[in-house]
């Protein structure tokens, strides 16, 4: 399989990996982020073994994107992004979506106890 087909047919389990990495840990980071225009809200999980990364972007008027980082043979870092889903929005706890609602109207990023963003 691919990684355009993982994105793509399994972004749903890729969000619940996420979303159980971050509400398991110590300690979280939601960053702000910027280029040009656009701003948004980011919470990233690192799979050191598999050499990827999994984000969830949220931007402006509830825009929230799935990005799938990795490296491909030439070691060059590339980025497949997709747009989630009202259903795949369901699957991220309303504790994370109000952080990450919270990070993008401040334009500062947060550091907060996993735990708080299951609720």
């Amino acid at each position: 399989m691919t990684n355009e087909e993982r994105v793509k047919n399994h972004s749903g389990e890729m969000i619940k990996r996420l979303v159980n990495d971050a509400v398991n840990k110590k300690a979280v980071e939601i960053r702000f982020e910027f280029e040009d225009n656009d701003q948004w809200s980011v919470i990233t999980m690192h799979d050191y073994d598999q050499d990827h990364e999994i984000s969830l972007r949220l931007h402006a008027n509830d825009l929230y994107e799935l990005h799938f980082g990795y490296y491909d043979d030439e070691d060059e870092f590339r980025e497949i992004i997709q747009k989630i889903t009202p259903e795949e929005k369901k699957i991220i706890p309303k504790g994370l979506q109000k952080v990450m609602e919270k990070v993008l109207a401040d334009e500062q990023g947060m550091r907060l106890p996993g735990s708080l963003l299951s609720k």
